[in-house]
C-alpha cells in the first residue's frame, strides 16, 4: 500500500491487474481524451510504463482500490511529465466510468497532493489536462489548482490543446 483514504487505497499496479486496465483503457467513454479506446497492445504498453515508472522514478499511477468491495476502480498517482523543457511532477487520474461522480477522482489526488508536498518533498504539484476533459479540470480546481499555462500535445494524429495546472504548497 502506498497511500489510504477514508474510501480508497492506492497501490502499485502488478501485472496481474492487466484486466482491471483494460476495462478502463478500452472504454471510449473513458477514453474520451485520447481520442480512443486501447488495443490489448496499448494496455499491455501502459501496464509496462507503469512499472518502468516505479522501477526509474519510485513513483507512477497506482491502482485505486475501494476499500467497501475491494474493486480496482482506477487509477490515481504522480508520475514525471515534461511541460516546456521543464520535468515536473503530475498528478494524473483516470477512473472505471461507473466510479465517475462518486469524488474518488478527487480524494485520491488530494491524498497524492499531500505525498507529494509531505513524503517527497516537492513544494508544486501539476495536473496537465486536455482542454475538452471539464470533469478533470474540476477535480483539479477543488484541488486548489490553477492554470499556469497551456501546451499542446501531439497524440494519436491529433494536436490536442492542454491547460496547464498546479498547486504551491504553503509554508
Amino acid at each position: 500500500m502506498i497511500l489510504e483514504t477514508d474510501r480508497l487505497i492506492l497501490r502499485k499496479i502488478v501485472p496481474d491487474d492487466w484486466d482491471h486496465l483494460a476495462a478502463i483503457l478500452q472504454d471510449e467513454r473513458v477514453m474520451y481524451a485520447y481520442e480512443h479506446a486501447f488495443s490489448d497492445e496499448e494496455v499491455t504498453e501502459w501496464l509496462q510504463k507503469q512499472l518502468k515508472r516505479y522501477e526509474v522514478d519510485g513513483i507512477g499511477l497506482w491502482a485505486v482500490i475501494r476499500k467497501s468491495d475491494g474493486q480496482f476502480i482506477g487509477q490515481c498517482g504522480l508520475t514525471m511529465q515534461d511541460c516546456h523543457q521543464t520535468r515536473v511532477m503530475e498528478i494524473g487520474y483516470l477512473f472505471r466510468y461507473d466510479a465517475w461522480h462518486q469524488g474518488y477522482a478527487l480524494e485520491s489526488a488530494l491524498a497524492c497532493k499531500d505525498y507529494a508536498w509531505d513524503v517527497l518533498g516537492w513544494n508544486e504539484v501539476f495536473s496537465i489536462i486536455r482542454d475538452n476533459n471539464i470533469a478533470s479540470m474540476n477535480v483539479a480546481i477543488r484541488n486548489g489548482m490553477v492554470i499556469r499555462d497551456r501546451l499542446v500535445k501531439h497524440y494519436w494524429g491529433v494536436e490536442m490543446p492542454h491547460l496547464v495546472f498546479s498547486v504551491k504548497k504553503s509554508f
